[in-house]
């Protein structure tokens, strides 16, 4: 990578062999979302970005710009899309939903249901819908959406509405620690995926892919020929440049550890996630998060109802800072937002000592926090 790192990734003739490293990372990919391809073996569709961002932004723009043309040659009102969403997605969406003037429709979260529901997604749609976003791996607590469910429910009601799967967390850990569950492209509805290298793809920022079920979906109105940098190539990236750097290290990633190894990774930080899960139960905490690989390698928990306690998970995530421990608290999104909580993300240089080594500070944390409480209490009584 660091050979690499003054070479601009859209000079194809300068540095020939950086696109076919993409064209390959893109087809391995595609196949690793069982991407269908014809009897010649096509490849797959698909782009690097900087990141998941840039992937859903270009997602967004190509549901928007399908229905567009489906609404046009209808001779039928192309002015109020919409998009239907988790009201827990990441950030990224509601810009995407902003800078491209489509009204976000939100499934909102509930004191007891993180994800999306799939009933209420589906009733949401209408003519103006131009897709649905499903999460596999939400920020807030890991957690993957039920793809299956509202892809079949889609087809139960003739509804032809697609679905973007936003894979930036998940892309990289679903296939190898749950590879039974639906979620890809062996779902008929699902026609975009989009995931990030760095993240669990072991690369380092920032780097995101987009893969596309077919040519098909990817309007051609999107796509721009260019001859400038020296040879004739398509674009059809928000930027134009970038470092090559990212691209090389992905494809380092893939070739190297491969199947088996990106599945021996995944498989050891989600023994991780369920043991620091386990002991954070014991300790009385309330786990949010799912285990034995039903969700990201992450624990979210939140402390256990006391109304006579005086922190709280603000105060523990302050606390584990000063021993030197990034753990966040933050509150759930909309509608069940007074509930807060803290997230442990399990990355692969956390180790099992390091998770023990984190659990030993939060039971000290939790100690100290208490002393703290009583001495407030005896003073406020004094």
């Amino acid at each position: 990578m660091t050979d690499s790192f003054g070479k601009n990734f859209i000079d194809y003739e300068g540095y020939p062999h950086t696109a076919e490293i993409h064209n390959r990372c893109v087809n391995m990919i595609g196949r690793l979302f069982n991407c269908p391809t014809d009897a010649k073996g096509e490849n797959a569709m698909g782009t690097s970005t900087v990141g998941s961002s840039e992937a859903i932004m270009l997602g967004t723009l190509a549901m928007k710009k399908r229905w567009q043309n489906r609404r046009k040659a209808e001779n039928k009102d192309f002015s109020h899309p919409n998009i239907i969403m988790n009201s827990a997605v990441q950030v990224c969406w509601e810009k995407a939903a902003r800078y491209f003037d489509v009204e976000e429709k939100y499934v909102y979260c509930s004191e007891s249901r993180y994800v999306i529901d799939p009933k209420q997604a589906v009733d949401l749609v209408d003519e103006n819908t131009i897709g649905i976003c499903a999460i596999i791996g939400t920020t807030y607590t890991g957690e993957y959406e039920d793809v299956k469910a509202i892809n079949d429910l889609l087809i139960q009601n003739g509804i032809d509405c697609p679905i973007h799967v936003d894979a930036a967390s998940g892309g990289f850990v679903a296939p190898f620690t749950w590879p039974d569950l639906e979620w890809d492209f062996r779902l008929e509805k699902v026609v975009s995926i989009n995931v990030s290298g760095h993240k669990y793809g072991l690369v380092y920022p920032g780097v995101g892919w987009v893969i596309w079920r077919s040519p098909q979906y990817l309007p051609q109105e999107l796509l721009f020929n260019v001859n400038y940098p020296g040879a004739d190539q398509a674009s059809f990236t928000l930027n134009f440049s970038k470092g090559a750097s990212q691209v090389i290290g992905q494809y380092y990633q893939l070739i190297r550890l491969g199947k088996h190894g990106y599945r021996s990774i995944m498989i050891n930080l989600t023994r991780i996630a369920d043991y620091m899960a386990g002991e954070l139960r014991k300790m009385g905490m309330i786990l949010i998060s799912q285990t034995k690989g039903r969700g990201l390698p992450l624990v979210a928990f939140r402390l256990p109802p006391n109304p006579d306690r005086l922190y709280d998970e603000f105060s523990l995530a302050h606390k584990l800072r000063e021993y030197g421990w990034v753990v966040p608290a933050y509150t759930m999104a909309p509608h069940s937002n007074k509930m807060q909580l803290m997230r442990a993300v399990i990355r692969e240089d956390f180790s099992m000592n390091l998770c023990d080594s984190l659990l030993q500070d939060i039971k000290l944390a939790l100690l100290v926090l208490e002393g703290m409480d009583q001495a407030m209490i005896t003073n406020y009584k004094a």
